[in-house]
């Protein structure tokens, strides 16, 4: 590798480089014209100077993105890689930690790797310039991947004074953290004024001493979308040739300037310690505000991941096929979305539009997989029988919602139209009813029978064909009706055979599945129950009161009342931070409720609860501290439900937003004051208290987000996706408040009651407003008196988020279920995060500790195969016995290995396991 000359004495370090948005106040491809013709100039000036040296922002993306549309530069950037001089990765793209899953993550740096490492290494260096906080668990995933430095603005607490500091995971992990305390852009100001450099540099190195003691300064000379001027060197070369006393500059990479910077233990801990995420506002802006705008890109990325993973599990287990290109790209596009000006939503609508259409591109390619792996698994299952398959690796009873035609034994929740088609026709188009039959397909079923009439064609239709049908026969006679008289009337009658649709329960291995009949249900020993007014289990007691609210009754006793209130507020803020409005409060009054039983037990008990609203139409803009005196109705769906052995109430709010300006938010009520709150996402669960550390030109608004569940006191919800919290004070005790909807209408402002500056242009962005928006909000209520431990809370949230998989099946009806099938199983407190299929015939398995206590987890072996244990690259890493508290373990199968953790051998007909 090529390196700069030393230096004498300490002097500054230039690292040139451009921090590349790679979609923002523009869409990708208009951002991309421009990084085209900013790396062509990069390539070319690091060609033709040899000393001349480029960070290009820590993702591959950007690279790739630039080689999509000059392919034959490919092996000329592939020599500035190798040669080190172009830096590049190791992350694909750089994300928003906290709008994704942890698993995620991992794929991100993965894929980040494997297309750096095509283009000759990796800078091994975790490159968080510009992220909106950071992460506890970074450290842990960094180290998985080899990776010992980190570089990083944003989140860091104040009581670091250093340019250096050791961040350390909560299961102990830790990486040197390259502390860019004036931001990614610090030695700017250097090259300001022309000719002033010698006096500048010396003026920087001077300010930034104390930061540095006799280290290097570190000068990050970049910003967004930015080229090096042209005479970047020629300045350098004549200002260190006349330095005299001045500080030398040193143009490098951001490797070379971290090269040697021990990260042994001991030298880690002769730093300043950091441990968890990092979240402060004390020299960087953190802007919160982005994790309750467009919500429906939190829902869209959310569901994507759940949706690959599931099928990822599915296809390990039972697939036949190879589909770890699909998945490779499905992968791609979810990590794309997860950049942080992308799924944040605070970018135009063009950008927003164009990360959910990737996202709905990611999530189909996992329904494709999961439906072919299912028709494998229904192949030998009769058709008037289903699959139901189980994602988690935990024997459970789910519930499913099923078509048949007997209800004994299920959950009868209504019947479908039985009148598909009622019309007249001459008989000279009588052909077109033939037209409409494929093969023995009609309007989504198959045909079973017809007959004629005086005047009439009746045709019959039902999901499993039985009998035999002529279609030559009745194509025949169609003809032959036609051709006796074309001008006769015919009343064409097609009739579908009775459905109903049925909840049912079945027990479901762990990682496996079950055939069963609609009939065949499984008897709640917990049944539930419901009037318009009340929910009753033996779990969980549920009254709806006058306003709408519930008071919640749990098994333990615990009783939250005033559940899900739902409070209004006016947001003059933009899609970087809310902003409060000094006169005008919240609304919290419905003008109407109204509820209704949508089902009434013994498995399901649903209540519809809508309450209506008048609110303002707007902020006023004369006066935006205060709202519009024109209102307009909001109407709000809750579906609260109940289901038998569940100890926590479902709620699932829908609207379709009228009005703009505002913040939506429901509370949970705690009964109590608390002081901190317990919130998981991203492989743990982080412990909060009520306030965020202040000091740049942003007020700490302690608003956080929770991906999987928030627990504060004795509530514990349950969630589907990324969601903004806070607790604040309510009338009797403190209450959860959870953001359901933030509508706004500008990417940033230029003067925010809560912000100094402004966080980018003031750029109108009228889609996320959401007027005319639908939008759903999914998730549970657990009261329990216990902490989140205790309570089992992880184990809870992933029974929630992971509903059984469900396929019709493909044989003659009639005959005989095949048995059940189990996979491997998961004891302790820890969660699965990924099962997939690596390698040449290899699976790999990530365990995550729920817990801050060792734990003895256990994964049962797969196929006689035991578990030997890796680090995230897939490298093989020493064997403990005990996950740590919060550690992330990655297991891949190994013939003739005891590798731990270890177990039975699956997956395998379930009554063989037992």
């Amino acid at each position: 590798m090529t390196t700069a000359p030393p230096t004498a004495e300490p002097g500054i370090v230039l690292v040139p480089h451009t921090h590349w948005d790679r979609e923002w106040y523009e869409p990708h491809d208009v951002f991309r014209l421009r990084l085209v013709h900013v790396l062509d100039d990069v390539v070319d000036r690091l060609e033709t100077d040899p000393e001349f040296r480029f960070t290009l922002d820590g993702q591959t993306a950007a690279i790739e993105d630039y080689l999509e549309i000059r392919p034959e530069r490919r092996e000329r950037v592939r020599a500035l890689v190798r040669d080190g001089r172009l830096a590049v990765g190791p992350f694909l793209i750089l994300l928003d930690e906290f709008c994704c899953d942890g698993e995620t993550i991992v794929r991100n740096l993965e894929l980040g790797l494997v297309h750096a490492e095509r283009l000759g290494g990796a800078m091994p260096v975790g490159y968080l310039p510009d992220m909106f906080g950071h992460t506890a668990q970074m450290p842990q995933i960094l180290r998985g991947f080899g990776i010992a430095h980190a570089a990083l603005w944003r989140g860091v607490p104040s009581a670091v004074d250093e340019h250096a500091f050791a961040w350390r995971a909560p299961d102990g992990s830790a990486v040197r953290a390259e502390y860019l305390f004036d931001g990614y852009g610090s030695a700017l100001d250097m090259f300001a004024v022309p000719d002033r450099l010698t006096e500048l540099a010396t003026r920087y190195r001077a300010e930034t001493r104390p930061w540095y003691g006799s280290d290097p300064v570190l000068g990050m000379f970049g910003t967004d979308h930015m080229a090096p001027p042209p005479d970047l060197m020629d300045r350098v070369r004549a200002h260190n040739r006349a330095a005299g006393h001045a500080p030398v500059v040193r143009v490098a990479t951001l490797t070379e300037y971290l090269a040697g910077r021990p990260t042994d233990p001991a030298a880690l801990a002769a730093l300043p310690q950091v441990t968890g995420e990092l979240r402060s506002h004390a020299r960087g802006n953190l802007l919160p505000g982005v994790f309750s705008v467009r919500t429906n890109l939190k829902a869209a990325m959310a569901g994507a991941e759940l949706v690959l993973t599931q099928a990822e599990r599915l296809d390990a287990l039972y697939g036949r096929e190879d589909h770890r290109s699909f998945f490779e790209l499905a992968w791609y596009r979810v990590v794309e979305c997860t950049a942080h000006d992308s799924i944040t939503g605070c970018g135009v609508d063009e950008t927003a539009e164009q990360v959910a259409t990737r996202l709905a591109s990611a999530t189909a390619i996992g329904r494709g997989v999961t439906e072919r792996v299912l028709d494998g698994l229904a192949r030998d299952v009769p058709a008037d029988a289903y699959v139901l398959a189980n994602t988690l690796p935990w024997a459970r009873t789910v519930q499913a919602e099923l078509l048949t035609s007997e209800t004994a034994g299920g959950q009868d929740v209504g019947g479908l139209p039985t009148a598909l088609g009622d019309e007249w026709m001459r008989g000279a188009d009588l052909v077109r009813v033939l037209r409409r039959i494929h093969g023995r397909e009609l309007f989504g079923q198959q045909v079973t029978g017809y007959a004629w009439g005086a005047d009439t064609l009746r045709l019959e239709v039902a999901e499993v064909a039985d009998g035999f049908f002529d279609l030559a026969a009745l194509t025949a006679e169609v003809r032959a009706a036609a051709a006796e008289d074309p001008d006769r009337h015919w009343r064409v009658v097609t009739t579908a055979r009775p459905r109903r649709r049925v909840v049912v329960a079945a027990e479901v291995p762990p990682l496996g599945h079950v055939a069963l009949r609609p009939g065949t249900s499984a008897v709640p020993q917990a049944p539930v129950s419901a009037t318009p007014t009340r929910l009753h289990g033996e779990l969980v007691d549920v009254l709806v009161r006058d306003d709408g609210a519930l008071t919640v009754t749990g098994a333990d006793g615990t009783v939250l009342d005033g559940l899900a209130r739902l409070v209004d507020e006016g947001d003059r803020g933009d899609s970087y931070n809310y902003g409060p409005l000094a006169h005008a409060g919240g609304l919290d009054t419905p003008s109407s409720v109204h509820t209704a039983v949508l089902a009434a037990g013994p498995l399901r008990a649903v209540v519809e609860v809508v309450r209506r609203y008048d609110l303002p139409l707007g902020v006023d803009r004369q006066d935006p501290d205060r709202r519009l005196e024109k209102t307009e109705e909001l109407a709000v769906r809750m579906l609260v439900e109940l289901r038998a052995g569940e100890p926590f109430v479902r709620l699932t709010t829908s609207l379709v937003n009228t009005v703009r300006d505002h913040r939506l938010r429901l509370h949970v009520p705690l009964g109590t004051r608390v002081g901190e709150s317990h919130a998981a996402g991203q492989f743990d669960v982080t412990r909060r208290g009520r306030t965020a550390e202040g000091g740049w030109g942003e007020y700490p608004l302690p608003t956080f987000p929770a991906t999987g569940f928030v627990s504060a006191g004795p509530a514990h919800v349950l969630l589907a996706k990324l969601t903004e919290y806070e607790v604040v004070p309510g009338p009797d005790g403190d209450e959860l408040a959870l953001t359901l909807l933030r509508a706004i209408g500008m990417m940033s402002v230029n003067v925010h009651p809560l912000r100094d500056e402004p966080a980018g242009s003031e750029i109108p962005v009228p889609g996320a407003q959401y007027l005319g928006t639908e939008v759903r909000t999914r998730l549970a209520v657990m009261p329990h008196a216990g902490g989140w431990e205790e309570a089992e809370v992880a184990r809870w949230a992933e029974m929630f988020r992971h509903e059984p998989l469900v396929r019709r099946g493909g044989a003659p009806a009639g005959g005989p279920l095949p048995a059940p099938v189990t996979g491997p199983a998961l004891s302790g407190r820890a969660v699965l995060s990924s099962l997939r299929r690596v390698g040449q015939d290899a699976v790999e398995a990530r365990v995550v500790s729920m817990s801050r206590s060792p734990q003895d987890v256990r994964l049962d072996p797969l196929d006689g195969a035991g578990w030997a244990v890796t680090d995230l690259r897939g490298t093989p890493a020493q064997a403990e016995g005990e996950l740590r508290g919060a550690e992330v373990r990655t297991l891949r199968t190994a013939p003739g290995v005891a590798g731990a953790p270890t177990g039975t051998s699956t997956p395998r007909p379930a009554e063989e396991g037992r």
